[in-house]
């Protein structure tokens, strides 16, 4: 018997804290040369306030339970994580689809060292427009924008 796909749909605002704590629990994992900067009560916050004021968030549902999200806004997509159990499962390619489906553009910053999420997303289409030393971003760490088009 084959598992069923999870499901994707729009995110609850009432799911922001069980969003924040995913994310928290994928950088942790994946992303573990990161300096931790804000609490998980900062982070809930964030998300809540910001993330669902400024983006149109995704989430992919398994069992009843959020495994993955994505939140994206015009051109951008800002936030693309999902639980370390679920990935290369299609998930991340199914939530990157929905900000594809409804953009034209879209653009991201991805952390240099993070060469399996750079992987998949030139596999998806995105190529590298620039490169930073991470003396801009929050955590002091070299990054990397890409970007994708829909008409090549």
């Amino acid at each position: 018997m084959t598992a069923a796909a999870p499901l994707i749909r729009p995110a609850k605002l009432e799911e922001a804290e069980e969003i924040a704590a995913l994310s928290r629990t994928s950088r942790a994992h994946f992303l573990p040369y990161l300096p931790q900067l804000h609490t998980p009560e900062e982070d809930k916050a964030f998300f809540r306030n910001t993330v669902f004021s400024e983006c149109e968030v995704w989430v992919a549902e398994d069992g009843g339970q959020i495994v993955g999200f994505c939140a994206f806004k015009e051109d951008w997509l800002a936030h693309l994580y999902l639980r370390p159990s679920h990935v290369g499962r299609s998930i991340g390619t199914q939530l990157l689809g929905k900000a594809k489906d409804r953009h034209h553009t879209l653009k991201l910053w991805v952390f240099q060292q993070n060469l399996p999420a750079i992987r998949f997303y030139v596999r998806h289409g995105f190529r590298k427009i620039t490169e930073t030393d991470g003396a801009s971003n929050e955590e002091r760490t070299p990054d990397a924008m890409y970007q994708w088009n829909r008409c090549r």
